[in-house]
């Protein structure tokens, strides 16, 4: 009967065809990791319908408290996740039952702790994102519900989402993801607008917190029913400090928290530096990168959604058909992004227009949408490789390209850009890093491929 259950659980792993598992993979992952931007795209929409740019501008300020929590959800959700595919490639299920409870009960802690360093430092952290007296209260009462009351589910949420899918479930981590997000869309007009509790950015905040809280117990109910059968597993007994445990969760998760963390950085500089041009330019700045992050978390997606499928063929050795779902993941991403990105060049105008019909912030939106939209093709691949070196433990690879990304590329960029073309040059400092990036990344695969390729020629001549 065990055999059953495991051979059920792998088969998505060993046997179905490459395309078939790559899309039973990468759709659900795709639709997850479009939540957080389904949220706040969601929440900008109906802030917009109140015309009131300083009320916009308070979502757009918050932005990078939210994203850091992928800080977060990084280190125990990918990171965890990654140990616990390649233990099921090696069939070591006591492993993948005690990574997934260690990665569970630290993100748990780090939840709260998040919470609470927000909440007692909140006069200087609203400084440093870029609120001023205009926009400080109402960027407050946004940050009330979303990261003093709403970081603990909101980080759980994705985690365990991260854990349902490690095992090949990516349609119950779709179910799960999505669910919140719907509800997020239903509840929002009810708490922002005039005619339900027209608490503007506020009430964006509560129906997040709402909907993130409905997604973690989807989640809890989902694991106790499949309790017989999942490998995820949040007993406490379960949860260990082994240092196996600990540095095969962290190797990979610690170097995707620091992407992460980078990104906040990068946009906290994008939001100070956007700011002095007043809340106009804040919020159509705010509603671009939100458009822009649709078919960047499609691409994040793809990347994301193949890491099982790497993780366990590399693991059990089946390096062809690991190769196979990294080159068919990649030619579907450049495809799809590249479209993408051609619409949003060209539709610019009415993109803007459907969030905020204000001629100011559509004026300062197209010229940021197109700046935004040229970096996007050369961004898959850049993802497409973290989540390789991800999927495969190599965490020192990821953390080379997210300095490479940030701290090396993009944010001299802003600055000089800035400095260049006070302004509209901010949207084009992604773009820059990006295209470094592509073709590190390309070599980075070829050179994986090589070394891989090698080392089964190595072990078929022994």
């Amino acid at each position: 009967m065990a055999n059953i259950k495991a051979d059920k659980r792998t088969s998505l792993f060993e046997t179905v065809p490459i395309p078939k598992a790559v899309v039973a993979l990468c759709v659900p992952t795709i639709i997850s990791s479009l939540v957080m931007v389904l949220y706040n795209l969601a929440d900008t929409y109906f802030v917009g319908i109140l015309n009131d740019p300083v009320q916009n501008a308070a979502v757009t300020l918050a932005g990078p408290v939210l994203l850091a929590f992928n800080a977060v959800n990084n280190l125990f959700g990918v990171g965890s996740s990654s140990m616990m595919s390649r233990a099921l490639g090696r069939k070591d299920f006591d492993t993948v039952h005690r990574s997934s409870a260690f990665g569970f009960y630290c993100a748990l802690v780090c939840g709260i702790v998040f919470s609470l360093l927000c909440t007692i430092g909140k006069t200087p952290l609203l400084a440093l994102l870029g609120a001023d007296t205009v926009t400080v209260q109402a960027t407050s009462a946004y940050m009330r519900w979303t990261v003093t009351f709403g970081a603990v589910p909101a980080i759980l949420n994705v985690v365990l989402a991260y854990m349902v899918r490690a095992e090949g479930s990516a349609l119950h981590a779709s179910i799960g993801t999505m669910s919140g997000c719907l509800l997020n869309i239903v509840l929002d007009p009810i708490f922002i607008l005039p005619w339900g509790f027209n608490m503007g950015a506020a009430g964006a905040g509560l129906a997040t917190f709402i909907s993130n809280c409905v997604a973690c117990s989807y989640f809890f109910v989902l694991i106790y029913i499949k309790r017989e059968t999942t490998c995820v597993c949040i007993r406490p007994d379960k949860f260990c400090l082994r240092q196996a445990i600990v540095l095969g969760v962290c190797g990979v998760g610690i170097p995707a928290s620091i992407q992460n963390l980078l990104n906040v950085t990068g946009m906290t500089i994008l939001n100070n530096f956007t700011s002095v041009f007043g809340a106009d330019a804040v919020a159509a700045i705010g509603i671009t990168q939100k458009i822009y992050m649709v078919p960047m978390y499609i691409s994040m997606g793809i990347s994301q959604g193949i890491m099982p499928l790497v993780s366990y063929n590399y693991a059990s050795g089946n390096q062809k058909r690991m190769k196979a779902a990294i080159v068919f993941a990649g030619e579907i991403s450049i495809g799809f992004i590249t479209t993408a990105a051609v619409f949003f060049y060209f539709g610019a105008e009415g993109v803007v227009q459907f969030f905020m019909d204000n001629p100011s912030i559509i004026a300062y939106g197209i010229r940021f949408m197109r700046g935004f939209c040229l970096g996007l093709p050369f961004l898959c691949m850049d993802f497409l490789a973290v989540g390789v070196f991800q999927a495969l433990g190599y965490g020192k690879n990821a953390l080379v390209f997210a300095i490479m990304r940030k701290i090396v590329l993009e944010i001299p960029a802003l600055y000089l850009l800035n400095y260049l073309f006070p302004l509209y040059g901010l949207a084009y400092a992604q773009f820059v890093a990006e295209f470094v990036l592509a073709i590190a990344a390309v070599v980075q695969l070829l050179l994986i491929f090589r070394k891989l390729g090698k080392k089964q020629v190595y072990i078929e001549d022994v």
